[in-house]
């Protein structure tokens, strides 16, 4: 669930300053969903089956008062909550969404490289204040902590095995993301894919590896363990690997759009429904048949050359 579609970075593969520059008409606060309307979208969720529930962005820690939003849906029987932060403001809000019974949370954190860093996020923002507010998430009991690295070749490739090296034995999951072609503005080619054999080759140069099953049915991410006991690392390879016909995720976008793939073109107008008074069964209903009717394989048409369909923008919709 995206709940802001604004953001204090500008990665490079997600919202290039070039795009995403001063006076971009991001939405208006009275186009997003209230707190309110994202919950009674998760009831519903949740009496069709839903077991968990992932707030992202844009970044979601500029949400005003998200901790407030956490708390409402943590309430919710039956419901995980889990929260993807860029972590520049992670260490100022780890405690209150400690408090607000925040399940889990997973850090975006392409490169130990400051230099590197900074290049990617395209702000400024060091390394340091992101390792900064892990170390808050983990102070404060959001453990273990997955974090998310994006490869792109010629930018970041060499940071991977300073990364492995960093979480291993820390009991934090270290995923190594294949750059996607999330939007319609990151300039994406198949050559600046590093792809998942790759990155497994390197980290096994060092750390021999062993494939290990999903923890759950449609897990994105595939699995390996350190063979000498030092923890595990994942890969999330949608370009060379695609898992369509696995995927349990639905994406409700910030101005309250639900998407049945990352890389869909529309989306379902919830904000719509939710605002000319539907009733709790009206939502159930529409949730459901949306869910039934979907037929997405983006990915897999993609892998095959075939795939032409312009992408809602990754700041909208969330990864």
């Amino acid at each position: 669930m995206s709940i802001t579609d604004r953001c204090n970075f500008r990665c490079t593969y997600c919202m290039p300053r070039k795009v995403f520059k001063a006076g971009f008409p991001f939405l208006p606060r009275s186009e997003l969903l209230t707190f309110e309307e994202i919950e009674r979208v998760v009831r519903a969720a949740a009496a069709l089956g839903v077991q968990k529930v992932r707030l992202t962005g844009g970044e979601p820690l500029l949400r005003r008062e998200v901790e407030r939003l956490v708390a409402a849906l943590s309430a919710v029987p039956g419901i995980e909550v889990a929260l993807t932060t860029n972590g520049a403001l992670l260490a100022t809000k780890a405690q209150a969404l400690k408090a607000a019974r925040l399940d889990r949370v997973t850090v975006s954190l392409d490169s130990l490289d400051d230099a590197v860093f900074k290049g990617m996020n395209d702000v400024g923002v060091s390394v340091s204040r992101v390792l900064a507010g892990i170390a808050a998430a983990q102070e404060a009991g959001l453990t273990p902590i997955k974090i998310n690295a994006v490869v792109k070749r010629g930018v970041n490739e060499a940071s991977v095995l300073p990364l492995a090296r960093h979480f291993r034995g820390t009991r934090h999951v270290i995923r190594f993301i294949e750059f996607m072609d999330v939007d319609n503005t990151n300039g994406w080619r198949m050559d600046d894919v590093v792809t998942a054999d790759e990155l497994l080759t390197q980290i096994a140069t060092e750390f021999p590896l062993e494939a290990i099953p999903a923890a759950y049915p449609g897990e994105v991410a595939s699995r390996y363990r350190y063979k000498d006991g030092g923890g595990e690392v994942g890969v999330i390879a949608s370009v060379t690997r695609p898992f369509c016909g696995s995927c349990t995720r639905a994406r409700l976008s910030a101005d309250g759009k639900l998407h049945t793939c990352l890389f869909a073109s529309t989306g379902h107008d919830l904000r719509r429904l939710l605002r000319s008074g539907c009733s709790s069964q009206e939502l159930k209903e529409s949730l459901a048949g949306v869910w039934q009717a979907r037929d997405d394989r983006y990915s897999e048409l993609r892998t095959a050359g075939i795939a032409t369909s312009p992408r809602v923008e990754m700041s909208y919709i969330g990864g």
